[in-house]
C-alpha cells in the first residue's frame, strides 16, 4: 500500500492530465447532445487506456524501488548494480550518487592508509621500547633494594602500557590473532599472578587464591591480558588488605580486592572508553583504557565481565566464561 501511495504521489500530474482531458472529452461530447451512455463510454475508454499504461509503469516503479532497497545495504561495497535512470533527472541523480561514492571511496582509502601507517608506527614503537626496558631491568636486577624494586615496578608498568597499545591495535584488526580452544583456567590465572608477584610482596598485599578447576573455551593470550589488567587495577587501588581470586561457579571467575572501591555513580561507566571517574580524578595517571579493552576482549570471546563495588570497601570483578557466542569479526 505504501508503494502504491508513493507511486500516486510521483505520477499525480499525469493522473490529473488524464482526468482533465477525460472531463473535456465528456463536455465536448455532451455539447453535441449525444446520449449520456455514449459520453460515459468514451470517458471510460480514456480512463481504461490510462490504466493500461499505468499498470506496467507501476510494476516497473515497484521493481526499481525494491532493487534500490536491496542496494542500500550494498552501496557501502559497490555501485555496480545501480539501476539505469528512466529520464534525465534520474540519470543526473545517479551521476551524483556515483560522484559521492567515488569521493567516499577515495576518502576511505586515505583514512585506511593513514590508519595503516599509524598502526605500523605504534607497533614499531611498542617493540622498540621493550629493548631499553629490558636493559634497565637487567641493571636493576643486579641491585636488591627497595629503590630497585620500586623502579622495577615502574618498568613493568611501562611494559604494560606498551602491551595495551599493541592490544588496542590488534583488537581493531579483522583477524585479531585469536586461537580459540579449551584452556585450563588455573594455568591462565597463575600466569597473570606470577607477573605481579613482586608487587604483592613489596606492597604487602595478601593473595588469597583458590585453584580453579574449570576448562574454558577462550583465547589464552587475550584472556591472560584481561586478568592482568584486573589484577593490576586491584594492586593499584589497594593500599592494604588482600586480593582474592576464586571460582564462584563453574567457569565464573571472581577477583575481589579490598581497595578504595568505586562510587555508585561511576560504576555503570567504568567499562566505557576513556572514563576514569572519581578514582581517575584522584590518580592523574589513570587512562580509562584498561577496563574498556577488557570489555571489548570479553565481548569478542563471548565472555561477560561485570563489576560490583562499594566506595571504601573494595571491588569484585566477575568474568563469566560459560560457552557463549564468540564474535571475532
Amino acid at each position: 500500500m505504501k508503494i502504491f501511495i508513493e507511486y500516486i504521489k510521483k505520477r499525480y500530474k499525469t493522473i490529473l492530465y488524464i482526468l482533465f482531458f477525460s472531463v473535456i472529452q465528456a463536455v465536448i461530447l455532451s455539447l453535441y447532445r449525444l446520449p449520456s451512455a455514449a459520453v460515459w463510454y468514451g470517458t471510460a475508454i480514456c480512463i481504461f487506456a490510462g490504466l493500461i499504461i499505468a499498470v506496467p509503469d507501476f510494476i516497473s516503479f515497484r521493481r526499481r524501488h525494491r532493487l534500490l532497497e536491496r542496494l542500500i545495504d550494498e552501496i557501502g561495497l559497490t555501485t555496480e548494480r545501480l539501476p539505469q535512470g528512466e529520464d534525465l533527472i534520474e540519470n543526473d541523480l545517479n551521476g551524483l550518487i556515483l560522484k559521492l561514492w567515488e569521493e567516499k571511496k577515495q576518502l576511505s582509502d586515505k583514512m585506511n592508509e593513514k590508519y595503516s601507517d599509524m598502526k605500523d608506527y605504534y607497533a614499531m614503537w611498542a617493540h622498540q621500547i621493550k629493548t631499553p626496558v629490558a636493559a634497565m631491568r637487567l641493571i636493576l636486577d643486579d641491585e636488591d633494594s627497595d629503590r630497585s624494586r620500586e623502579l622495577s615496578e615502574y618498568l613493568q608498568r611501562i611494559e604494560q602500557y606498551a602491551d595495551m597499545v599493541m592490544c588496542y591495535i590488534r583488537l581493531e584488526s579483522p583477524s585479531g590473532d585469536y586461537v580459540i580452544k579449551k584452556y585450563p583456567l588455573d594455568d591462565m590465572i597463575k600466569q597473570s599472578v606470577k607477573k605481579f608477584s613482586r608487587q604483592f610482596i613489596r606492597k604487602r598485599i595478601r593473595l588469597i587464591y583458590t585453584p580453579a578447576e574449570s576448562m574454558v573455551l577462550t583465547d589464552e593470550k587475550w584472556l591472560v591480558f584481561v586478568l592482568e589488567q584486573i589484577i593490576s587495577n586491584g594492586l593499584k587501588y589497594t593500599k592494604s588488605g588482600s586480593i582474592e581470586i576464586y571460582e564462584e561457579a563453574p567457569c565464573v571467575l571472581c577477583i575481589r580486592d579490598t581497595g578504595t572501591g568505586i562510587s555508585s555513580e561511576d560504576l555503570p561507566n567504568i567499562f566505557n572508553q576513556g572514563y576514569t571517574g572519581y578514582n581517575g580524578r584522584t590518580d592523574k595517571r589513570a587512562s580509562g583504557i584498561g577496563l574498556y579493552l577488557c570489555k571489548r576482549i570479553c565481548s569478542r570471546l563471548g565472555h561477560d565481565i561485570s563489576a560490583q563495588s562499594e566506595l571504601g570497601k573494595g571491588t569484585v570483578i566477575r568474568i563469566d566464561m560459560t560457552e557463549n557466542d564468540i564474535k571475532l569479526e
